[in-house]
């Protein structure tokens, strides 16, 4: 794939004349070719410039004739008639061409297969997802899982944790001086907020550390407030996931079964989650720098022979699996049953290098969630990538930070309409000839060609800068950069804006982009923040064009 910057437009806004650049060759030959050679474009050869060069083929006349009207009106005098207009100018076919409805660089509207169990699909995941800023001390709120949900996040983590307060069960990182939120503020935001974004399911994983009565508790309370919006199977085992469209506008639980110990009185009695030897993610801190709530602790309830709810074990869909065991023991593959398996980037790091063939083969039919290390204190996110060219569907981030993994994870849930859910390419979901399956550290011949800044497996992630453009309100870059992919259904596009200064280059604006979903032609990019909020009238005009091999 090729791409070139063409200009930031608006980057700043300055009043008075602002000094133009000359608009790019590129641009002009394709605005003389579809005029036929004349100084302005007719709404017929604007409409061809859209099918023919833009590959948009459902565009119609219908479509562009309000834009195309109000875009002649711009500059007008009042008495005069749009209808004595020959046409659009080439400085109003540049308008045009940055209208981001017209012409953003990825579809809006979701396109991909939705009707594949849900192991097929990465999943937008969110880590710890009730607090506010670090891990240790800061305050546990529905805030957080408020705007996660409305970017589109569609996998929310709660740990639970008893309380004499709250109701009986609080959320809060258990163990740190983080202040706990009740749990139903958090399940009462999740409903209201659930799909603002997407119509698809959110999972709610469940980082449980509830007795047997108050999983009881949560059974209750979560049947209460989402009602026919919870999705209970039908079975105790599945032996595949659900798809993304049966589920929409559903809340899904995944969270470990409580599990069942023999009594010498033949009574099963099953502990807490929090109990069983696990992956879980709780902070095992030394007393000097913890002051434990005494709620948190009630050793009289975990010896009762009480069982664990049937209500509550019913409300689980997606099972967490076990986690002792060597690694080729935890990924081995049941097919009377799915599950899903939790690793921390560590341990996932550790597998990829001698058990990278099982991890893609588990995640072909299981769930593989990763969650960023202990040491991550300030919320800090790991290189999602280390955990989607392995298959795995949930790479849990630190959604209240920000920096270059998260705007990659920012990016490659853009795909698909914004959905949070993105098909993992076949690949990741069928095994080749002889069983074989894909290896992210064998070096693969070039399927694609692109440019700027791309980041994906090891031998597609490169980078390139153009120069320098100085004192200048309206740039005119006109560069070509040109990338070559072995996968490109893995890379993102990012690019990044800075303001050259004497000392240290500013930050102005960056924006990242799944290169599988990019749109041919002549694209207007927005800019974003550091956290991935878009800029006011901050632009790139860029050109796609994809040459596959």
């Amino acid at each position: 794939m090729k791409t070139k910057i063409f200009k930031l437009v608006e980057f700043l806004i300055k009043k008075g004349k602002v000094n133009k650049e000359e608009p790019p060759y590129d641009l002009k030959e394709a605005f003389t070719k579809f005029t036929n050679g004349e100084n302005h474009m007719s709404k017929d050869q604007l409409l061809q410039f859209m099918v023919e060069y833009q590959g948009e083929q459902n565009c119609t006349l219908l479509d562009l004739e309000p834009i195309f009207e109000k875009l002649l009106q711009n500059g007008s005098s009042s008495n005069e008639s749009t209808s004595n207009i020959a046409g659009l100018s080439l400085d109003k076919f540049i308008d045009f061409l940055l209208l981001d409805d017209f012409n953003g660089p990825l579809k809006n509207e979701v396109h991909h297969d939705m009707n594949a169990p849900l192991s097929h699909y990465f999943m937008y995941t969110g880590h710890n997802s009730y607090l506010t800023g670090n891990q240790l001390t800061s305050e546990s709120s529905d805030e957080p899982i408020i705007e996660a949900l409305k970017q589109g996040v569609r996998v929310i983590e709660l740990d639970l944790w008893a309380s004499t307060k709250h109701g009986g069960i609080k959320v809060v990182h258990g163990r740190t001086l983080t202040t706990p939120v009740p749990l139903t503020k958090c399940l009462e935001s999740i409903k209201e907020h659930a799909f603002v974004k997407s119509d698809f399911p959110v999972i709610l994983t469940l980082e449980d550390h509830l007795t047997p009565k108050l999983q009881a508790k949560f059974a209750e309370v979560a049947v209460q407030i989402f009602g026919e919006m919870l999705y209970c199977p039908q079975t105790d085992f599945l032996t595949e996931f659900p798809s993304p469209a049966s589920l929409k506008k559903m809340i899904v639980i995944s969270t470990k079964p409580p599990k069942e110990y023999p009594q010498p009185d033949g009574v099963s009695n099953q502990v807490p989650n929090g109990s069983e030897s696990s992956e879980d993610e709780t902070w095992e801190l030394q007393d000097s720098i913890v002051k434990l709530d005494k709620e948190d602790i009630n050793t009289s309830d975990y010896k009762s022979n009480q069982q664990s709810p049937r209500e509550y074990r019913q409300l689980i869909t997606i099972h967490g699996g076990k986690s002792e065991g060597t690694m080729k023991d935890r990924l081995k593959v049941d097919d009377g049953k799915v599950r899903r398996l939790s690793l921390s980037e560590k341990k996932l790091k550790t597998a990829s290098e001698s058990h990278g063939a099982d991890l893609i083969r588990f995640t072909q039919k299981n769930i593989l969630r990763i969650f960023p290390k202990g040491e991550r204190v300030k919320s800090s996110n790991f290189r999602p990538h280390l955990g989607w060219m392995y298959g795995a569907q949930m790479v849990a981030f630190n959604m209240q930070g920000y920096g270059k993994s998260l705007r990659l994870m920012q990016g490659m849930f853009k795909a698909n309409g914004g959905c949070g859910y993105v098909k993992k390419p076949e690949f990741l979901i069928q095994e080749g000839a002889d069983s074989e399956v894909f290896d992210p550290k064998r070096t693969l011949p070039v399927k694609q060609i692109l440019k700027v800044c791309i980041v994906g497996v090891g031998a597609d992630c490169t980078k390139k800068r153009t120069r320098v453009k100085m004192d200048n309100w309206y740039p005119v870059w006109d560069e070509e950069f040109e990338f070559q992919l072995t996968v490109p259904e893995l890379a993102l596009l990012r690019i990044e804006v800075k303001d050259k200064d004497q000392t240290k280059d500013d930050f102005a604006g960056q924006t990242c982009l799944p290169v599988s979903e990019l749109r041919c032609g002549f694209r207007s990019v927005r800019l974003c923040d550091r956290k991935g909020k878009e800029l006011k009238s901050v632009k790139l005009l860029l050109r796609f064009e994809l040459e596959t091999l």
